[in-house]
């Protein structure tokens, strides 16, 4: 039996000035930006050994709106085909047919919850910084890897709004994007 604890990987695209979304939660500023779907740390290498996921009520919202080209591909709007945790606080409909789960409260419990249904595989925050934030608070982060676009927004969603000390381990160039991977070692109390 394998007895690993599955890695929690804060996984997303983040603009120069460190915002993950603008001012009205929009991602258009992303979609300009060319990148090699087979290069370096790519999505689909990072998705294909991913068992649960974990997102927001705001991400999941704007997953459903925003997923036009997936329905057609996935005849949902919904993309993920695994199982989903959503944190909210609000009353929100599930994808019919789709493993959603909604929570709200404490993340460990989460946590706990995901790597039972994640059947051995590594865990997502999909998005909210500060939801990937209180993660990385309860010592559950384990990793951050960003895509670093070449565009500044001024404000909108931060990538991480809070202080931690993280390990650069792995960084280089994805066309338009840098890219790099952390470790997250712990607060940043420095």
């Amino acid at each position: 039996m394998n007895d690993r604890r599955p890695t929690l990987t804060y996984y997303t695209a983040t603009s120069l000035d460190g915002f993950i979304a603008d001012a009205e939660d929009s991602l258009a500023w992303l979609f300009g930006n060319d990148q090699d779907h087979e290069g370096l740390l790519n999505y689909d290498a990072f998705f294909a050994d991913i068992g649960a996921i974990v997102m927001g009520a705001t991400t999941y919202e704007w997953v459903l709106a925003h997923s036009a080209d997936v329905v057609e591909e996935v005849g949902s709007p919904w993309p993920y085909d695994l199982p989903a945790f959503v944190m909210t606080h609000r009353d929100l409909s599930a994808e019919p047919g789709r493993d959603i789960r909604f929570a709200s409260g404490e993340v460990r419990a989460v946590h706990d919850a995901m790597v039972a249904a994640a059947d051995g595989k590594d865990l997502w925050v999909v998005g909210g910084g500060d939801l990937a934030g209180q993660f990385a608070d309860a010592g559950l982060l384990d990793e951050v890897i960003t895509y670093v676009a070449p565009v500044t927004l001024g404000s909108g969603r931060p990538l991480l709004p809070r202080r931690l000390a993280l390990e650069l381990v792995e960084t280089g160039r994805n066309r338009d994007f840098t890219c790099h991977r952390y470790r997250v070692r712990g607060p940043g109390e420095w």
